[in-house]
């Protein structure tokens, strides 16, 4: 008589693992897709200041400005969550049926992990804006993916994709850069005041 409490068991504990692990794998694409669309639109963003840059340039030399293009919409970044896969919500059913009271201990387990997966692995506009913040000198784009790649070894971080990053943060004022020469540095809003400053004095001299 103890054989179908004990299958019903070991079923329920499958099925909670399996909604576990499947709510988690959408959580970590959520966050991957979400990275993905944010370094996009810096680098739009970034685009868009080269070209009011160019253009001011342009009409300062008095050359007739090019037609226009058309604006380009900004890629909307989703907010809301995804729901759990049909597979996930099928098993989730049965496992209510068959044992309510593990569900529920299972449910509370999976949301505990929810906000440690999310905060474990920061984004890399969360780890470009913190690095500046600790800075107290300009930093180039290559200084600080070598520095960032130190401190994160598990991760991939390329010049490029910081240098997109950076420009999203100018154009969102969450930081400030600075030309010296032919290198650009960035610095964070606080401490860019005076690079910055000592730039624009410098560019009538140009």
């Amino acid at each position: 008589m103890s054989e179908p409490p004990t299958a019903t068991t070991e079923l329920t504990s499958q099925y909670s693992a399996q909604v576990a692990e499947d709510l988690e794998r959408n959580l970590k694409e959520q966050e991957r897709l979400s990275a993905e669309i944010d370094a996009l639109q810096a680098q739009l963003a970034a685009l868009r200041h080269d070209n009011t840059v160019l253009v001011s340039i342009q009409q300062a030399l008095g050359v007739s400005p090019a037609p226009a293009a058309e604006p380009v919409t900004p890629v909307p970044a989703p907010r809301t969550k995804q729901q759990p896969t049909a597979k996930a919500a099928g098993k989730r059913k049965q496992a209510e049926k068959t044992a309510a009271p593990a569900r529920k201990r299972a449910s509370k387990k999976t949301t505990a992990k929810t906000p440690a997966a999310s905060s474990a692995t920061p984004t890399l506009v969360d780890l470009v804006r913190e690095h500046l913040a600790d800075q107290k000198e300009p930093r180039s784009a290559a200084e600080i993916t070598t520095a960032l790649a130190q401190q994160h070894p598990e991760r991939t971080i390329k010049t490029t994709v910081v240098r997109t990053t950076l420009e999203g943060l100018v154009a969102k004022t969450h930081a400030q850069r600075a030309k010296q020469g032919a290198s650009v540095y960035y610095t964070a809003p606080e401490t860019a005041a005076p690079a910055t400053q000592d730039a624009s004095a410098a560019e009538p001299s140009a």
